[in-house]
């Protein structure tokens, strides 16, 4: 009875996993069927024109903008997020303060996106007087992408750095030689990989980025102060309003590409992480 409940068990995740599977290769499939035929040259290198706007030309500064957007939220969550996750795992002692943080991280992590554009327009723009821009959109992103940042850059510390550090601290090294020294040079790919996971994550949000700073057309931002185009809200625009389903495929096939290369370079910095694990006997000799 045991073995075939076994059986009908592992039956049952083969099917569940069968059908994520066929989900994701579907949804990626029926998207670059219906966008391929409006990728070109023009659609990747040039400004959208027409009338509607973006019934002809390009994507590029949509492209620009995004990338933009995901580099500069990627910065800002990424020192904070390591900051935070430093301090949890390595100093803060006090059980009631570490766990008020992790509270705090989680319940910002189930916090619907569409507030965050909300709270960044209320503070930074109406309160601040910072103008619709490229800054407080990438403030607003990396708010939203931190506890998914922290909670990566945590799990790291706790399951492949503690037993370092411990070994470190009997030798009497002090604790931040020993992450300054140890820690983050050894650790940063992995690190690197989770704020480039965020960064996916972030450049593919379209509420918050309405509020904040993305507009129907604006040229390449050449500073922080500038509005820009996002992919996420070019695509919304275009569906939203009827302009042109044919290049709203093409700016979709474009951003799941986007975020497929950021995914690709996690995988990437990960591999390159285990195959330095040897310096630590983790490897394989």
């Amino acid at each position: 009875m045991r073995r075939y409940k076994n059986i009908l068990f592992k039956i049952a995740v083969i099917f569940c996993g069968l059908c994520v599977s066929a989900v994701i290769a579907f949804i990626f499939g029926y998207v670059f069927f219906m966008g391929i035929g409006s990728i070109n040259l023009e659609f990747l290198t040039d400004r959208p024109r027409g009338i509607p706007l973006g019934t002809q030309g390009g994507i590029f500064p949509a492209i620009v903008g995004t990338m933009y957007l995901g580099a500069l939220s990627g910065l800002i969550s990424g020192i904070i997020a390591t900051a935070t996750s430093l301090f949890l795992v390595f100093y803060c002692r006090n059980k009631y303060l570490k766990g008020l943080i992790n509270s705090s991280i989680h319940f910002l992590s189930g916090i619907p996106s569409i507030l965050f554009g909300v709270v960044g327009y209320s503070i930074l723009i109406r309160y601040m007087g910072i103008p619709r821009s490229l800054l407080v959109a990438g403030i607003t992103i990396s708010v939203m992408i931190l506890p998914f940042i922290t909670i990566r850059i945590i799990k790291i510390f706790k399951e492949d750095v503690l037993d370092m550090i411990n070994a470190s601290l009997s030798l009497g090294l002090p604790k931040w030689y020993i992450i300054r020294k140890l820690i983050l040079p050894n650790y940063c790919i992995n690190i690197l990989a989770s704020i480039t996971l965020g960064m996916a994550f972030g450049a593919g949000a379209a509420a918050p980025v309405i509020h904040t700073g993305a507009v129907i057309f604006a040229d390449v931002p050449r500073s922080l102060t500038q509005p820009f185009m996002a992919l996420s809200y070019h695509l919304y625009l275009l569906i939203n309003e009827g302009i042109s389903i044919e290049n709203a495929y093409g700016s979709a096939l474009v951003l799941m590409l986007l975020l497929l290369g950021m995914n690709i370079i996690c995988r990437i910095l990960e591999h390159l992480r285990e195959g330095a694990d040897w310096r630590f006997g983790k490897g394989k000799r």
